[in-house]
């Protein structure tokens, strides 16, 4: 399946190249397909799976938009070191520990948007995590072609006022797949009023 992925994209990146709007960039399109690549394979795992055993075993991929570098944006960061720890609204109910690790502002077609961004509490005393930034959205594909709660993207503290952000590595919350799972809710000031074509979609049973 992962090969078969990687080479549908090799094909669209060879054969359609306005599809990503820059033109031919196999490093780029290789780094995407490898990120879905490896959600694919969580899900089709037994100890990553977010389905139950019989929603695995039908299971066969996800589905995303087209990679497009247009949605790979750069965005400067505005530090907000004295935010304080607060509980995040979830899909369950229950509050997740979360502060405020500053807002990315960034243009899209012209348009400026400006975003918060936030740091878990659990990332900040783990070790490996630490350094680990949290993106919640909401855009105007949500409940059509993407998951009506929003999206999601993983982001690194970058070492200058500079950080990238690729949509086309929007993934969604777990709780569209198990509503076993509580899931951070995207804030109001989140909201993009345009929409953003790129990374996973809705998720349609088979």
């Amino acid at each position: 399946m992962i090969k078969k992925i990687m080479l549908l994209a090799l094909m669209l990146n060879s054969f359609f190249p306005s599809i990503l709007g820059q033109g031919p960039d196999s490093v780029y399109v290789k780094e995407i397909v490898q990120f879905q690549a490896e959600i694919n394979s969580k899900f089709t795992n037994k100890r990553t799976s977010p389905f139950c055993n019989k929603d695995r075993k039908r299971f066969k991929s996800l589905e995303y938009y087209p990679i497009n570098k247009r949605y790979r944006v750069k965005a400067k960061l505005a530090r907000h070191p004295n935010e304080d720890f607060f509980r995040m609204k979830t899909s369950t109910g229950n509050r997740s520990i979360y502060r405020k690790y500053g807002e990315v502002n960034f243009e899209i077609d012209e348009k400026s948007f400006v975003l918060s961004i936030y740091q878990s509490l659990s990332a900040i005393e783990s070790t490996e995590q630490k350094n680990d930034l949290f993106l919640l959205f909401k855009d105007d594909t949500n409940g059509n072609e993407t998951y009506e709660g929003g999206r999601y993207l993983d982001l690194i503290i970058p070492e200058g006022d500079m950080i990238i952000l690729d949509f086309n590595k929007a993934y969604n919350p777990l709780c569209h797949y198990n509503s076993a799972y509580s899931c951070p809710i995207p804030p109001k000031e989140n909201y993009l009023g345009l929409e953003i074509k790129a990374g996973v979609k809705r998720y349609q049973k088979n």
